[in-house]
């Protein structure tokens, strides 16, 4: 059986999601190729020859290309069984069927994509494939060696100028937390499971071997499971004690387990990447966060006593922010000396709410939605003051033009910064270089996951 595995978009890094079921593929015969996107162009893919195609789709931009790209691949791949997986999957569903996609996949995937690709091996007719799995299933080392080298992905930027070249890996999948407006939710329901930890470390150990000299986990939150995390840095600390990395935690985990912060610190961890969200208590409160500005600012304070750096990440327009809210949010980041452990994108996001979003049950979010649009894969909203989404129009524009002309984050905050002032009638103060704060490593990468993609993005294909 000839498989093509495609991914549209996996933030700058080696796709985990081509990797590790093209192993599984593999190991059972199937003659696996792989086709990443954002690095390679849509006519690399052997289409002619595919008896099944399998698109990843792990967040809003990688759906948003997947659905562009549609069109093309099945016309390049007329006999191909079409099936596409991941995360956002099972949230658009109804629409990836109405484009011809066969079989939707998502949580543990596993299981039955190599059901699905024996039964069309077998000449078996069509069957549906459970849309969202949460059972065991066995896990191999992910195959790398299909997909273009490490170094044409992202690099993790030093604040002395220094690249290194980085690795990505997964150790745990799902959540345990319930936040009304995370992609994560829908799809797991509170559930997590953990990645048997030698898989983990021989994954690590082949991108090593390529050269990686950095780790980015890419787990919803990296203490989900504490003692598994614990066992992984302690591992991987005493075979590569000259490898860094870097994970996502939430503010509630790191007060919560403050007491691995030493360990995280000591086994290299050099930035963790927080969905703080919002400086805004309601907001927080809707999003259910389960924490508190009070508790982000600890968190800022905590890590700097432990020389790890904090990347917060927000969702800075949603149908509550106000212009003095927005505000509230560049002047709190230039309090805590935050500018510059922000990308700019962070400052222009605005809410995304997907089919089968938790915030869909949230009564203050249903007076400002409007019907679904398969556009933009999610109900649109209006905010009830115009000028808050001028306001984020403008930002959008702002960020696209100074990523693309090469703006440092202390030039976009600027910017920004004049903009939101200008929007709420005011004479922006002078900012003093002290509030831009020291710059952090952080990968080379800028957009993100839940941004809307830019029309270069679309049209990379």
């Amino acid at each position: 059986m000839n498989v093509v595995l495609i991914s549209p978009y996996e933030i700058g890094r080696q796709p985990f999601g081509l990797a590790e079921p093209a192993a599984l593929l593999s190991a059972e015969g199937h003659n696996v190729s792989c086709v990443d996107l954002a690095v390679q162009r849509l006519a690399d893919a052997p289409l002619a020859q595919a008896d099944v195609v399998a698109i990843y789709v792990a967040m809003h931009t990688a759906t948003r290309i997947a659905v562009e790209a549609m069109p093309r691949i099945r016309a390049a791949a007329p006999r191909a069984h079409l099936c596409v997986y991941g995360l956002y999957a099972p949230m658009n569903e109804t629409l990836l069927r109405e484009l011809g996609v066969a079989t939707v996949l998502g949580g543990e995937f596993e299981p039955a994509l190599l059901s699905m690709v024996r039964r069309v091996a077998a000449g078996e007719p069509e069957q549906s494939e459970p849309v969202i799995a949460h059972g065991k299933f066995t896990c191999l080392p992910p195959q790398r060696d299909g997909l273009p080298d490490l170094t044409h992905y992202a690099r993790l930027l030093l604040p002395d100028g220094g690249e290194k070249i980085v690795a990505f890996a997964e150790t745990t999948r799902g959540c345990k937390h319930l936040c009304s407006h995370c992609p994560v939710v829908p799809v797991y329901q509170g559930r997590f499971r953990a990645l048997p930890r030698d898989i983990v470390l021989q994954d690590i150990s082949q991108q090593v071997v390529q050269g990686a000299q950095h780790v980015s986990f890419g787990d919803p939150d990296f203490l989900n499971g504490p003692t598994h995390a614990r066992r992984i840095v302690s591992a991987l600390h005493e075979q590569f004690p000259g490898v860094t990395y870097d994970c996502t935690i939430k503010v509630e985990h790191l007060l919560k387990h403050a007491d691995l912060l030493p360990l995280l610190s000591e086994t290299g961890c050099l930035f963790v990447t927080s969905a703080v969200e919002s400086t805004d208590e309601r907001i927080l409160q809707i999003f259910r966060k389960q924490h508190t500005v009070t508790d982000f600012a600890r968190a800022v304070t905590l890590m700097e006593q432990h020389g790890i750096a904090l990347a917060p990440t927000f969702v800075a327009f949603t149908p509550w922010t106000t212009l003095e809210g927005y505000l509230g949010l560049l002047c709190k980041l230039a309090e805590l000396q935050l500018v510059n452990a922000v990308p700019p994108i962070q400052l222009a996001i605005r809410l995304l709410v997907p089919e089968g979003s938790y915030l869909l049950r949230e009564t203050e979010m249903r007076p400002h939605l409007q019907a679904f649009d398969p556009h933009v894969l999610g109900y649109p909203w209006q905010h009830p003051d115009g000028a808050v989404d001028q306001l984020q129009e403008s930002v959008q524009a702002l960020v696209a033009e100074g990523e693309a002309g090469g703006c440092s984050r202390q030039e976009l905050f600027a910017e920004i910064w004049h903009a939101a002032h200008r929007a709420c009638g005011q004479i922006p103060p002078q900012l003093p270089a002290r509030v831009f704060g020291r710059v952090i490593p952080h990968l080379s990468e800028q957009w993100y996951c839940c941004a809307e993609p830019t029309e270069q993005q679309l049209a990379a294909y």
